[in-house]
């Protein structure tokens, strides 16, 4: 039997903790497989993807969860809606998911975050288009915030023409005013290397109950501080990212996972990143 070969793709891909947490994933479910890390700049993508067809699967981030659809040959039905993959399973059938709403619902949880009320995304990219679609499917005012005006305001468009009933609406980022049950930052603002950057002003997130940012390296931005300072309750990637791996692996090979082992996996990739960097 031939050894099933997994990847991340991406672009910078730099330091990603996916390699350690997938890892861990397969000796959790007692899965051979092994798990590498490929760059892939856009313009190497469609000379790639004869490479990417041999993996038995691969992740997919940052550029490419878009980039990506032309060449696949079917979409899961979330993949389809929100117009974003970050898991492909490859086969007879080369099918890309998206395992981001998984993710990102599993750490509100873990957080004890509430997806209701008013939630401003900060953003409109792949990850931004997850967290918006499953706002108003979970009946939310949405707003979304981005320095694009056109690109805040096609997402809103296609968001209302796809999904009936949608209250979304956008603005830039330094017009937020009033209200926020839920602030997302969708974006990669206060990533290593450049931790100072904040998304928002405090000013803003002195109306903020609660605040999630996607970013997990580092584990607590300048973001989640701010937050915290300013009295709201907040929620960290990490979380996020254990959980969307965990599902990719139930899409590649059926396995399943206890909570109490991926709230394991959390904490050990918690310390993992602190080790990587101190």
């Amino acid at each position: 039997m031939s050894e099933k070969i997994f990847a991340v793709i991406g672009h910078p891909i730099g330091h990603t903790m996916s390699p350690f947490i997938h890892k861990r994933l397969f000796t959790l479910a007692h899965t051979e497989g092994t798990y590498t890390v490929l760059d892939v700049a856009p313009e190497e993508l469609p000379s790639r993807i004869t490479e990417l067809n041999q993996l038995a699967g691969y992740n997919i981030t940052i550029p490419h969860k878009q980039r990506i659809i032309p060449f696949l040959d079917e979409l899961d039905q979330k993949a389809a809606l929100y117009g974003s993959v970050n898991t492909v399973r490859n086969g007879t059938i080369r099918k890309g998911f998206t395992t981001d709403p998984d993710g990102f619902l599993k750490a509100l949880a873990h957080s004890h975050i509430p997806l209701s009320g008013h939630i401003v995304i900060i953003g409109c990219g792949g990850v931004a288009r997850t967290f918006a679609y499953e706002a108003v499917l979970a009946g939310c005012r949405v707003t979304i915030a981005a320095r694009s005006a056109q690109a805040r305001q096609t997402l809103a468009a296609e968001i209302a023409d796809k999904l009936s009933g949608a209250n979304v609406q956008t603005t830039a980022i330094d017009a937020l005013t009033g209200d926020i049950d839920l602030l997302v930052n969708a974006t990669p603002v206060g990533m290593y290397p450049h931790t100072a950057d904040l998304p928002v002003s405090d000013r803003v997130l002195s109306h903020c109950a609660n605040v999630f940012d996607a970013v997990y390296n580092p584990l607590d931005t300048a973001l989640l501080q701010a937050a915290r300072a300013n009295g709201s309750t907040t929620g960290d990637g990490m979380a996020m990212l254990v959980w969307q791996a965990a599902v990719a692996h139930d899409i590649w090979d059926g396995s399943q996972y206890s909570s109490e082992d991926i709230n394991q996996l959390i904490e050990d990739s918690a310390k993992e990143l602190q080790r990587c960097f101190p």
